[in-house]
């Protein structure tokens, strides 16, 4: 329900306005741009989801690129998200659950939980996507194949990964109505730790010439409990940018000062609670 103060019917925001909010956060003409967006919190917009593509594509310009995640945690038997929609069945129901799920199609999966911007990018035309079955991204720009080819498959955020590549190619980051525990980027930081995270067992499904293939493959324990103290930590330097989208908060970051941020903040305190 609307608070009192709140009106009942919010105007719808346009490509313009939003454009000028972002060009006032700091985003760079030509630069290569990961968006991890809640799109409800930006308002309502003149023509959905579209508007806020073209409106970042506007002032990313021509020589820009536009990077999403388009991850699909579902697609697993060893997720969290796996885990907590099997709690409690039994072994048949979990083997009538694991038969149903189908495998991951690069073309056609939907992205699961990345939200409807990531999901409109993903379907527009001369969109490419990494080939993933879980950690996908999709982009839309002259750099995209550039970002999204040679993801491997034990390598779900880090240098062989589409974040790598955002490193490499000095890209921004930017959090449109969502926290840092949306902040995937944050990961390419644990596999450059002096001592990794250890590896676990991994498994999931594909497509392969129309037959579903189960992949059983290990990879690096990825964590993300602490990105929000991480998070809290990164707020208080000027190199990350605070303002507003719409009627969303926002916060633009260098991905580079961040990824290196984050590597001095694991190192030094995970690290410790491990000694």
């Amino acid at each position: 329900m609307s608070g009192p103060d709140e009106p009942r019917h919010l105007p719808a925001l346009g490509r313009a306005g939003l454009a000028a909010d972002l060009r006032a956060l700091g985003v760079r003409a030509g630069a290569c741009l990961l968006v991890h967006c809640g799109l409800r919190r930006v308002g309502p917009l003149e023509h959905g989801p579209a508007t806020l593509v073209g409106a970042l594509r506007d002032v990313l310009g021509p020589a820009g690129t536009l990077l999403v995640p388009t991850q699909t945690d579902g697609n697993s038997t060893t997720s969290r998200t796996h885990l907590s929609a099997t709690a409690g069945m039994d072994a048949a129901q979990l083997a009538r659950y694991e038969a149903a799920l189908p495998g991951w199609d690069r073309r056609t999966t939907p992205s699961q939980r990345m939200g409807v911007l990531a999901e409109y990018v993903r379907c527009a035309a001369g969109a490419a996507r990494s080939d993933h079955p879980q950690t996908s991204f999709a982009a839309l720009g002259p750099r995209a194949r550039q970002l999204t080819d040679g993801h491997d498959l034990d390598c779900h955020l880090g240098e062989r990964s589409p974040v790598g590549a955002l490193y490499a190619a000095d890209g921004q980051i930017l959090l449109l109505g969502l926290g840092y525990e949306a902040c995937s980027a944050l990961h390419l930081a644990e596999y450059r730790l002096p001592v990794p995270p250890p590896e676990r067992d991994y498994s999931c499904f594909r497509l392969v010439e129309g037959r579903r293939v189960r992949l059983d493959f290990r990879a690096l324990d990825l964590d993300d409990t602490d990105f929000p103290r991480v998070g809290a930590a990164l707020d208080a330097e000027p190199f990350v940018r605070h303002g507003s989208v719409g009627r969303a908060s926002a916060r633009l970051l260098p991905l580079r000062a961040t990824v290196d941020f984050a590597l001095g903040w694991f190192a030094a305190n995970r690290l410790t609670v491990r000694r």
